[in-house]
C-alpha cells in the first residue's frame, strides 16, 4: 500500500525511462512527457505513471494521436480491469463515448457512484473537439477533507449518502429551450434512467491505494440518509464547496491527442458547457473498482439494480 504525506511537497522530476512528471497545481494535477500510452508499456513505466496519479490524483498525456479504442483499451488494462461502457447505456466493448449530443456533463461528480463498487480509475481521450471552451475540471477530494475543521471532519465520518443514476448529468432533463429537449437526447437519457440503481456510501471513505480519506459526493448523491431534507441540502453544499474550492483544482484545455486520467477514488470533475452548439466527443474506459469502505470498516451496499456485469464480476 501507497502512504503519502499530507500535501506532501512535490517538484518537476526525470521519472527514468525518459519520463517527465510536470505538477500544475500545488494539490491537483500534472503532466506526464515522454509516455506513448498502449499496451506494450514497461511495466516500470505502468508502475511510475501510477505512483504518479495516486499522487497528482488527475494527470494528462499530449500528443497521444496514435491511439485508437482498441490501444485505449491495452493501455486501461494494464493499469486493472476495464468495466463495461456504462451500466445502462448500451455500447461495446469497453469504450463509453462521451458525446455531446447526449447532453453535457456540466455538473460535479465521480463517476458510476450509483454503483456499490465505484470505479478506480478512469482514462479519457480527445476525439472530436470544439474550437472554443470544452474544458474539463477536477478537484481534490483527499485534499478537501483534509482542509475540513476537526468538527466537521468528526461529523462527516459519521454521514451516510444515498447515490442513484436518476441524479446524474446525463438524467437532467433541459426546462428552459422552448420545443423541449431533443429527439435523440431525449432517447439517450431515457436509457440511461431505464434501470434504477441506488447505493449507500460514507461520505467519507478510505482511499484503498493510499490510505487517505476522501469526501464521497458529488451530483449523483440524492440525499444524506437520517437527516432531513433542509439538514441534507445544508451539510451537503458545505461540505461540496470545500470540494469544489478554487485552488483545490485544476482545469484542462483539451486539444487534439490529449488524454486524462484520474484517481477516481480521490476526485471529482466538472466538463465546462461553454462552446454553445459544437459538437464535442471524448472517449472513455473506467477500471473496475473497490467497494468503498467508511472510516469505521463498514462498506457501501447496492439497494438497488444489479451492477456485477458492469464492474465484469461473475
Amino acid at each position: 500500500m501507497t502512504t503519502f504525506a499530507p500535501s506532501a511537497p512535490w517538484t518537476d522530476h526525470a521519472a527514468g525511462d525518459g519520463i517527465r512528471v510536470q505538477q500544475l497545481g500545488e494539490h491537483i494535477g500534472a503532466v506526464i512527457e515522454g509516455v506513448r500510452l498502449g499496451g506494450d508499456l514497461d511495466p516500470r513505466v505502468v508502475d511510475e505513471v501510477r505512483q504518479a496519479l495516486l499522487r497528482h490524483k488527475v494527470v494528462f498525456f499530449r500528443g497521444q494521436h496514435h491511439l485508437d479504442d482498441a490501444s485505449h483499451h491495452e493501455f486501461a488494462a494494464l493499469l486493472g480491469q476495464p468495466t463495461a461502457p456504462h451500466p445502462t447505456v448500451g455500447g461495446q466493448g469497453a469504450v463509453l463515448p462521451i458525446d455531446s449530443k447526449h447532453g453535457k456533463a456540466n455538473s460535479w461528480h465521480t463517476d458510476v457512484t450509483f454503483i456499490d463498487r465505484v470505479p478506480a480509475i478512469s482514462i479519457l481521450r480527445a476525439v472530436v473537439l470544439p474550437t472554443f471552451g470544452g474544458t474539463t475540471t477536477w478537484a481534490n477530494t483527499a485534499h478537501a477533507y483534509e482542509q475540513l475543521h476537526p468538527a466537521l471532519k468528526a461529523l462527516a465520518d459519521r454521514l451516510w449518502a444515498l447515490h442513484t443514476n436518476v441524479f446524474d448529468y446525463a438524467g437532467f432533463r433541459d426546462e428552459v429551450r422552448i420545443g423541449g429537449i431533443d429527439v435523440e437526447e431525449q432517447a439517450y437519457q431515457d436509457e440511461f434512467i431505464a434501470q434504477l440503481f441506488e447505493a449507500e456510501h460514507p461520505v467519507v471513505r478510505v482511499h484503498p491505494e493510499t490510505s487517505e480519506r476522501t469526501l464521497l459526493l458529488g451530483s449523483f448523491a440524492k440525499r444524506l440518509i437520517g437527516l432531513s431534507t433542509t439538514d441534507s441540502r445544508d451539510l451537503f453544499d458545505l461540505l461540496q464547496r470545500h470540494v469544489t474550492k478554487l485552488e483545490n483544482t485544476v482545469r484542462w484545455d483539451w486539444a487534439p491527442g490529449d488524454v486524462a486520467m484520474w484517481d477516481n477514488r480521490a476526485t471529482q470533475h466538472y466538463g465546462v458547457a461553454d462552446y454553445g452548439d459544437q459538437r464535442r466527443v471524448l472517449h472513455r474506459i473506467t477500471l473496475s473498482g473497490d467497494v468503498p469502505v467508511s472510516v469505521d470498516g463498514v462498506r457501501s451496499t447496492l439497494r438497488s439494480g444489479d451492477a456485477r456485469s458492469y464492474a465484469n464480476q461473475s
